[in-house]
């Protein structure tokens, strides 16, 4: 009776001894689990990227690669693309664009997006959009400065040598353009690796 009970004492210590080391594997294999955890947390401390129509842009990429991406800036990808303006807008800049969103292009009247991106239109659609970008890198804080600076007007040269007046109505800065034209800016400050741009909602035309 003594000898089963020191057996059954001894298969129970066993037991108990193959039990703690088959717990040291689990506590190792949660090491990983509380490091990515720790990785995760550090990712979510960093700064989102901006969204622009529900897309993310990267301030890590060029003007043309994020508004590439935006499902709001069609118009104005393809109308970069048929100007043949897509390598220029690539490059280091740095440049300052009001990006017209795909609802400022359907202000214009019936037709005139069509007719901008044919080839034979070239010319005129490069005006165009040349007269949406200013050197420089110019953020909300630097065009508030501006207009403050020139008692609330700022006049700024664009690429294409047109000017542009830029003002504050309310909060929103607001562009016009040299036919009196006004474009208010919805969505300010979209990094980009080449430089800044803001969502604008009307297209501004030069002379």
């Amino acid at each position: 009776m003594k000898k089963t009970l020191a057996t059954a004492l001894l298969i129970t210590a066993a037991s108990l001894a193959l039990a703690a080391c088959s717990q040291k594997p689990a506590e190792t294999a949660e090491a990983p689990a509380e490091t990515t955890e720790a990785v995760a947390s550090e990712t979510a401390g960093e700064a989102a990227p901006v969204m622009v129509g529900g897309a993310p842009m990267y301030a890590n990429k060029n003007v043309v690669e994020n508004a590439s991406t935006a499902p709001n800036l069609k118009t104005l990808v393809a109308a970069v693309t048929a100007a043949g303006l897509a390598e220029t807008l690539s490059g280091p800049g740095p440049f300052t664009v009001f990006a017209p969103d795909d609802g400022a292009f359907g202000k214009l009247p019936a037709g005139t997006v069509e007719t901008l991106v044919k080839p034979e239109s070239k010319e005129t659609l490069t005006g165009i959009l040349t007269y949406h970008v200013v050197a420089g890198n110019m953020d909300a804080a630097a065009l508030s400065a501006a207009i403050e600076a020139g008692k609330g007007k700022a006049e700024l040269t664009t690429v294409a040598g047109g000017k542009l007046t830029a003002a504050k109505e309310g909060d929103a800065i607001v562009l016009t353009d040299a036919k009196g034209g006004k474009s208010k800016v919805t969505q300010a400050d979209v990094t980009q690796s080449n430089g800044v741009a803001h969502v604008i909602d009307t297209v501004l035309m030069p002379k």
